[in-house]
């Protein structure tokens, strides 16, 4: 009988009366069987995940949808400084039912929620910088207004060319959210925590100093308040921001993250309110949302742009205005990912 080398029981193989070679093949099968076992389970969660991702991507389709254009009297567009990170614009829209409007005074679609969100080229901090909504700059087309019509007179597009022209530096993508996405994104997130400035009371809700859980019809009624606060507008641009913390700190905590029904159900509610340009598709959503997958509430960072005080326009229209020498400072820390540099100096500077 001819045996193979590896058949031959070499001295001091034998143990407990069991053939090593025996052991090795019990062992190469035990092995083969977990790695099929494993390969099943891998390919089942990828079924898995692939079946609720492409879930997620119908919900997040029900979006609207724009594209972003410079027309003849916009200028030119910023350019990009290599390994500048990236920009984002955030705007919250107070558009509202007619009855609404016509109630409270209110014509065209305004933002009354604009800030500019920088991601450091690292993915590891986001900047949140904030724009008050009567800050008197150039709208492209119409001259000096305020920022914030810049919405109403030309739709997204002519918001984002706005603060591309006035901050220096390119948007990468856009998002708009008028304020009834605001309230139910809060709720579909089993509501958030916010820091209150000071003890008032607004459209039938108590705001108590200090940190408080909210619903979201109470986040809705407290991100529009301003007429409690001593400086107005620009509380409610922290308020805002307080707001947004808190929406950001449930949306990346691992209650939530670990939980696909609420993340499932959070796009569902979020997406019919929701308007982006139309590079920021889902496939786009995914990378970003993996390029942040490090970043915590710790590392949002909270600003407000640099601007003088309130002043009158020759119409008689009071407004807020600009201050470039400084507004100078942030453009450069923005084109050049400085941002870390320049929070440490301004923080609450503004």
């Amino acid at each position: 009988m001819n045996h193979r080398a590896d058949d031959v029981d070499l001295p001091g193989e034998w143990e407990d009366d069991h053939h090593p070679r025996e052991t090795r093949r019990r062992g190469r099968r035990a092995a083969l069987i977990a790695f099929g076992l494993v390969a099943v389970l891998v390919v089942g969660v990828g079924l898995v995940i692939g079946s609720y991702l492409n879930g997620l991507r119908s919900s997040y389709e029900k979006r609207s949808v724009v594209e972003i254009t410079r027309g003849p009297s916009d200028g030119e567009r910023p350019e990009a400084a290599e390994g500048s990170g990236r920009n984002f614009l955030l705007l919250g829209s107070d558009k509202r039912s007619e009855e609404d409007a016509a109630a409270q005074g209110v014509s065209g679609q305004r933002s009354d929620v604009m800030m500019l969100v920088h991601v450091s080229e690292d993915d590891e901090s986001v900047y949140i910088t904030s724009f008050p909504r009567d800050l008197y700059v150039d709208i492209p087309g119409h001259g000096k207004d305020r920022i914030n019509a810049a919405l109403a007179f030309g739709g997204v597009s002519l918001a984002v060319t706005t603060v591309e022209n006035y901050a220096g530096v390119p948007i990468d993508h856009v998002a708009l959210i008028d304020f009834d996405g605001i309230e139910g994104l809060v709720d579909a997130l089993g509501g958030i925590d916010v820091q209150v400035p000071i003890s008032f009371e607004a459209d039938g809700h108590q705001f108590t100093e200090g940190v408080q859980s909210m619903d979201g019809a109470q986040a809705l009624t407290f991100v529009r308040q301003r007429k409690q606060f001593a400086d107005g507008d620009f509380q409610r641009n922290r308020n805002q921001q307080a707001v947004l913390n808190g929406i950001a700190g449930k949306l990346i905590s691992a209650e939530t993250l670990s939980d696909p029904r609420k993340l499932s159900d959070t796009i569902e509610t979020i997406s019919p309110f929701l308007t982006t340009d139309g590079g920021l598709g889902a496939g786009a959503m995914v990378e970003l949302g993996l390029s942040l997958r490090s970043v915590r509430s710790g590392d949002l960072h909270f600003l407000s742009v640099p601007h003088a005080g309130p002043t009158t326009t020759s119409g008689g229209a009071s407004v807020v205005a600009t201050d470039e020498e400084a507004m100078d400072v942030l453009r450069e820390a923005l084109r050049t990912d400085d941002m870390g540099t320049y929070y440490a100096q301004h923080a609450g500077a503004f």
